[in-house]
């Protein structure tokens, strides 16, 4: 249950050039670039709720349980079909145009999405 918990950004690497290529409008990569997202996470065996809080009380939930397909939504609105699979601890997803890895190193949630060249690495604290 390592996921389990509330986790704050404290950094981000990429983040303009991420959203830019995921097709974020420009007002909100302004909004978003020093906010710092929360990331709610309740783990349950192999079920996952994954909700992150973004500007102007914006979130997003995402409920998927290990190696089963799901309805997902990305940070862009987007709504898709996914299997979040856990491998070494972390876990994979592929979103439409890019993929996600997360993991749990010491207290802090690590979170790295690529899209080609392009990666997105954020860093949360447990609060």
């Amino acid at each position: 249950m390592a996921f389990s918990g509330k986790w704050e950004l404290e950094s981000q690497e990429g983040y303009d050039a991420f959203c830019k290529l995921v097709g974020i409008p420009d007002d909100i990569i302004q909004k978003g670039r020093d906010y710092k997202t929360v990331t709610e996470v309740v783990q349950n065996g192999n079920d996952f709720t994954w909700t992150q809080h973004y500007p102007s009380n914006a979130k997003v939930t995402n409920n998927f349980t290990i190696g089963k397909e799901c309805d997902m939504q990305t940070i862009g609105g987007k709504n898709f079909k996914a299997t979040v699979n856990m491998e070494g601890g972390k876990l994979t997803v592929s979103f439409p145009n890019y993929h996600q890895v997360n993991e749990v190193s010491g207290d802090k949630l690590i979170e790295t999405s690529t899209a080609g060249t392009v990666v997105l690495k954020r860093i949360s604290k447990k609060i």
